[in-house]
């Protein structure tokens, strides 16, 4: 049976999670808004307001939840973990400050989960800690997150891969301490088989910085945090591969389920702040001698945010749920690849209409920087690119239903009334018999 509830200690966490979250966190969205602020271990000012929050946070055990017992996390599981996403959703700042921001996260389970001891030492122990950040350089210039048309190359030359070619949208290089690159070792092999996956220092000569491109959202384009990059005859050591020769798509693939359920438990969070700003200023501006809470179309915008938030609250947490039994045994590997994929197409919409609806309800204010609505509904966009394009996982998902569908036996699709009936009174027939 699905439970979603939790026990009272746990609850009290969640609880507590909320309140600093909102007296905190944001907070601190709004003490250091600057575009990447949350991951330049520079900003001195923000990281010396940054620390004592991490402490506080790491004393209530809830840092860096996101690792499973046996990867030397807490083992919360998945529905544990989407509620607390769904409060974390709620500020920029807040997953930094609890040690679960994108793309370390996911950087930090594969480590866990590929890496050596030595790698684990040197890379995984100051990420886990908050000390650095790092950066996952997938997508390409010339054809975004397809695999089957990377370029960027890794050659074996003695003791050394010897990285060359271009990465696109390396998300916080100019912040990291390092890079997980994924590059081709074999143009001639499966294309499951085809790449290798590498920890590149961000020291190493020959990585250069073309240009930090910014979102659609963000206030300073010209100081945007996504790099387009290009390795230049960049050398590594031959113990910098992640995993083995040829199993890099086996670890990139490892680190995107979760992060998708979180980033879609994240969404809720946010859209249910961006609810709350609706019904406020549903029930405080009036117009035409009535509140807007009164006007029907504004009942409407409500109503609809509240319905379809909770379908997709519960579509999450159902997914969240199938990733635990699988986990635990329960349920085979692979149960959960259709429900992540319902996620990540279910959370653009959500957040798109629900921001939205806010944004109208708030008119021209709405559409202001004096509050954080035009922003939110800018970067809706930039979501549904996160972790791969939504129309290939609308395709996916299409493809793993259609294989289940089978062909009308006959001239006529197999609910036609006509044929139907026939059928019937074939099997039964004195049934109409007055």
């Amino acid at each position: 049976m699905i439970d979603f509830s939790v026990e009272p200690e746990f609850q009290a966490r969640l609880d507590w999670m909320d309140q600093f979250v909102r007296e905190e966190c944001e907070t601190m969205d709004l003490l250091f808004p600057e575009q990447g602020a949350q991951f330049d271990p520079n900003y001195t000012a923000a990281r010396r307001h940054l620390k004592p929050l991490q402490e506080q946070v790491k004393a209530q055990g809830l840092w860096a939840c996101h690792l499973g017992p046996h990867l030397g996390g807490p083992g919360y599981g998945q529905v544990r973990l989407a509620l607390m996403n769904e409060i974390l959703g709620r500020s920029g700042w807040a997953p930094v400050v609890f040690g679960t921001a994108a793309p370390d996260t996911g950087n930090a389970e594969i480590l866990a989960m590929f890496g050596t001891p030595a790698q684990k030492q040197r890379f995984l122990g100051p990420l886990m800690a908050g000390d650095i950040v790092s950066c996952f350089s997938m997508t390409e210039p010339q054809g975004g997150a397809d695999p089957g048309v990377f370029t960027c190359k890794a050659t074996r030359e003695g003791d050394e891969w010897v990285i060359e070619g271009e990465k696109w949208f390396s998300s916080n290089a100019k912040f990291a301490a390092f890079l997980l690159v994924l590059a081709v070792t074999d143009a001639e092999a499966p294309l499951t088989e085809r790449m290798s996956m590498f920890i590149v220092p961000t020291e190493t000569p020959g990585i250069e910085i073309l240009r930090n491109v910014a979102l659609i959202g963000d206030l300073d384009p010209e100081n945007g945090h996504h790099a387009h990059l290009r390795y230049n005859q960049v050398r590594i050591p031959a113990d910098h591969l992640l995993g083995e020769v040829g199993g890099g798509f086996r670890v990139a693939q490892a680190r995107l389920g979760g992060g998708r359920v979180h980033h879609a438990m994240r969404t809720v969070g946010l859209c249910n702040r961006a609810l709350a700003m609706m019904m406020e200023r549903a029930v405080s501006r009036e117009t035409r001698g009535r509140k807007l809470a009164d006007h029907q179309l504004v009942q409407a915008k409500v109503a609809d945010s509240i319905v379809e938030l909770e379908q997709f609250r519960l579509l999450v947490l159902k997914t969240a749920w199938i990733i635990d039994e699988v986990e635990a045994g329960r349920m085979p590997h692979g149960s959960a690849r259709n429900w992540i994929g319902m996620c990540k197409i279910g959370l653009v919409k959500l957040y798109h209409d629900v921001v939205g609806r806010a944004l109208e309800v708030h008119g021209s204010l709405g559409i202001s920087l004096d509050l954080p609505l035009s922003r939110w509904y800018a970067g809706h966009m930039a979501l549904a690119f996160a972790d791969g394009p939504t129309e290939v996982h609308k395709s996916q998902l299409a493809r793993a239903f259609l294989k289940k569908a089978k062909p009308a036996p006959g001239l006529f699709p197999t609910e036609h009334i006509p044929s139907r009936t026939a059928a019937a009174l074939a099997r039964y027939p004195d049934a109409r018999r007055p």
